[in-house]
């Protein structure tokens, strides 16, 4: 009984097997990974539209949180770009411009993500991962890119900016940029230049730490606050005081969407990473147990007035670069905050904001991957179309509203798919005994008086029909047909509309004095038709054992 728990309890199995050379490396990859979160856990904060602690609360309390139930052995969990800016753009509706409900509302978003995940854990709801595309998840991670890049630039730029998507922010920024503060901008430009050509030069060092340092130096010794440069101001100095989330502030209905679209998101992008690093150490990732790890990382966070955090690629990346053998890497980088914490806020007074957009900037703008959507556009335009509808809806409708979307979306064109399966006309391969699919061989030869097809899915009710007008659309323009023969080989699975649909060819083929054999059902598809009478019904028990050595030779092309 007490191993059976252990399983669920991953820490228990990586410090079994703890060895004493790992932890120098660990030790390391925390503290570096410390250096990467301050400055983008301050950015991402103010992308959230919180105080820029809160950010660093997310990286130091998640990552405590995850470790303790998280499967993955390099996954970073902290404030990402998209969440902030999910919880910006619904949080600030529903609070209504209040700064305190704000906040209360943020942490308990990530309570109810929390919830969600023990629920989705209870009853096995991974397959949540499959719910988006690979194409999907390229057009919503573009339009979330661009979103928050549009979302950064009046900051760089020292305007207002404004809008409720967009195009509207794109629309508004326009119009503002007669008052760009050039000082500002000219900060913001800098600090884009030396982080992009300081992570080319030296990749896997904490540029944007450096860079925030040297900014708040300049802005100390020019005096840039009071010229009337934006900076963050006083952060609070000290750890989290430790709460439960306020409760009653939102109705079920209001709350819920928000921490379905947060849990669906974070859980996609930090399976993907942590499967990516569990294939590059060779471990094995249990999906299911991800949901304990992300609900104890949000649940630590909502405890300590944070809003949702997630594990991202970019933060992992720099973990495992550093040498992060185990989650021991993320406890050494919450004890690296916290001392952050107690003690070093005070430098960061005189940061400025327009050096905060430009981490932010600087993170998101690779999520608009161009390479990625040509690369679609020339092998598969469906999928390049389901990219595009993942990246108007986020930039029309906004990220939370887009991740759902892209959701729906994506089981649409799933079952799109499904709809349109390819039927296969089969013909003889010259001077072989082989057959192949007439359409992707116009030299086979065809069958005297016999139609012989192979449907390349399984038959179900949603597809049950094009299989049947695609057989029938070539009776008719063979009248002359004797047989007709189902090859099932590649149809792993039949359901009960599928079933239906053989018994009305066999219905509409005998009215016309056509024969109807049935060949190569294996397994469910075999039982179902046994069970269904098509078996004796069209003779297929016979005609199977006359077919087998033609099956054999049945080719998949």
């Amino acid at each position: 009984m007490k191993s059976n728990w252990l399983k669920f309890f991953p820490p228990a199995q990586w410090l079994a097997e703890y060895r004493a050379d790992w932890l120098r490396p660990d030790i390391i990859a925390g503290v570096t990974l410390a250096a990467y979160a301050i400055p983008v856990s301050l950015a991402y904060a103010a992308l959230a539209g919180l105080p820029p602690q809160i950010g660093i609360y997310g990286y130091m309390l998640g990552g405590i949180g995850y470790v303790l139930l998280g499967s993955s052995r390099q996954l970073a969990v902290g404030p990402t770009s998209a969440i902030s800016l999910m919880i910006a753009a619904t949080v600030g509706v529903l609070a209504a411009g209040d700064a305190v409900r704000y906040a209360q509302i943020a942490s308990m978003a990530a309570l109810a993500v929390a919830v969600l995940c023990l629920i989705a854990w209870i009853f096995r709801l991974s397959l949540l991962v499959r719910l988006i595309s690979d194409s999907i998840l390229v057009g919503f991670k573009a339009g979330a890119g661009l979103t928050i890049i549009m979302t950064q630039l009046p900051s760089l730029f020292g305007v207002a900016g404004g809008g409720r998507n967009f195009f509207d922010r794109v629309v508004t920024l326009v119009g503002q940029l007669g008052g760009v503060h050039w000082i500002v901008f000219a900060i913001g430009f800098v600090a884009i230049l030396l982080i992009l050509f300081g992570e080319r030069l030296l990749p896997g060092r904490p540029v944007g730490l450096a860079v925030v340092i040297l900014s708040i130096v300049v802005a100390t010794v020019f005096g840039l606050p009071a010229l009337g440069i934006p900076v963050t101001g006083e952060i609070p100095k000290g750890l989290p005081s430790f709460a439960m989330p306020t409760f009653g502030l939102l109705e079920f209905d209001e709350l819920f969407p928000l921490a379905a679209g947060i849990l669906l998101l974070a859980y996609v992008e930090g399976v993907s990473a942590a499967r990516s690093f569990a294939a590059k150490h060779g471990y094995s990732l249990d999906v299911r147990q991800e949901f304990l790890g992300l609900g104890a990382a949000n649940l630590a966070v909502s405890f300590g007035h944070g809003y949702p955090v997630a594990g991202g690629l970019s933060q992992s990346a720099v973990n495992d670069q550093a040498g992060a053998k185990t989650p021991l890497a993320l406890v050494i980088c919450s004890a690296t905050l916290a001392i952050c914490l107690l003690f070093l806020t005070g430098l960061l007074t005189n940061l400025p904001k327009a050096v905060l957009a430009a981490i932010v900037f600087t993170a998101v703008y690779k999520l608009v991957d161009i390479a990625a959507l040509m690369r679609m556009w020339r092998i598969s335009r469906i999928d390049f179309y389901a990219a595009a509808i993942a990246l108007v809806s986020v930039l029309i409708l906004g990220i939370l509203q887009g991740i759902l979307l892209a959701a729906i979306a994506s089981i649409f064109l799933l079952l799109a798919r499904a709809s349109q399966p390819n039927v296969a006309i089969l013909g003889r391969l010259p001077g072989t005994g082989r057959y192949a699919d007439s359409a992707r061989h116009p030299d086979v030869e065809p069958l005297a008086d016999v139609i012989a097809f192979r449907p390349e899915a399984s038959l179900l009710y949603i597809n049950a029909e094009t299989v049947m007008e695609t057989v029938m659309a070539r009776v008719h323009i063979a009248p002359d047909i004797k047989l007709v023969v189902c090859g099932l080989s590649s149809s792993p699975f039949i359901d009960l509309a599928g079933a239906k649909m053989l018994h009305d060819l066999h219905g509409e083929l005998v009215s016309r004095g056509i024969a109807f054999q049935i060949v190569g059902a294996r397994g469910q598809v075999r039982d179902v038709l046994q069970a269904d009478g098509l078996a004796e019904k069209t003779d297929s028990a016979n005609w199977t054992r006359r077919m087998d050595s033609l099956l054999g030779d049945l080719r998949n092309d």
